[in-house]
């Protein structure tokens, strides 16, 4: 189901495909009795964090990348759960809800400058048409693949080296 841009970004940015990670942070406790569901937990972070990864670079749509993007964050968020680092998985959450939205805002500032066309293939020069979008498009993808100094490197950084460090 698609909706309108601004939807898209409340809903991945923010509450609604995120309520199952926070969900899971909030039953913690109750988790944390049960070491083979974490486990199972964490491959299934695991899992969805790469076969979203895979599924999101072969589209075109603008805004299936972002979606698709957002499903692999998802799996981070919940590979974290699954190791019980609830807190860095929270940290994940907050963090790819500011930039997820930006992304979002400015998919939607994108497909308006090109008259509703929503394929990335048909799309360029956005830096002459729009410099303002074209940095926050820049900004929001750096902190989304976790570039340094930026707040996704932090959470993402954190996230895989509590993967490597746990077992």
């Amino acid at each position: 189901m698609e909706g309108p841009t601004p939807v898209s970004a409340l809903i991945h940015a923010a509450t609604m495909v995120t309520a199952g990670v926070f969900l899971i942070i909030r039953c913690s406790p109750i988790f944390e009795y049960a070491p083979r569901v974490l486990c199972v937990i964490a491959v299934w972070g695991g899992i969805t964090a790469l076969i979203s990864g895979t599924i999101g670079a072969v589209q075109n749509d603008i805004k299936k990348i972002i979606a698709y993007s957002t499903c692999s964050q998802l799996g981070y968020m919940v590979l974290s759960c699954g190791l019980s680092f609830y807190n860095v998985s929270f940290f994940h959450l907050f963090n790819h809800a500011f930039f997820k939205a930006l992304l979002f805002l400015s998919a939607g500032s994108i497909i308006h400058l090109m008259s509703n066309e929503q394929d990335i293939r048909k799309m360029g020069g956005l830096g002459v048409l729009s410099p303002f979008v074209y940095v926050n498009v820049i900004l929001g993808s750096l902190a989304l693949v976790g570039f340094p100094f930026l707040s996704g490197f932090y959470s993402k950084d954190l996230i895989i080296e509590i993967s490597n460090t746990k077992y």
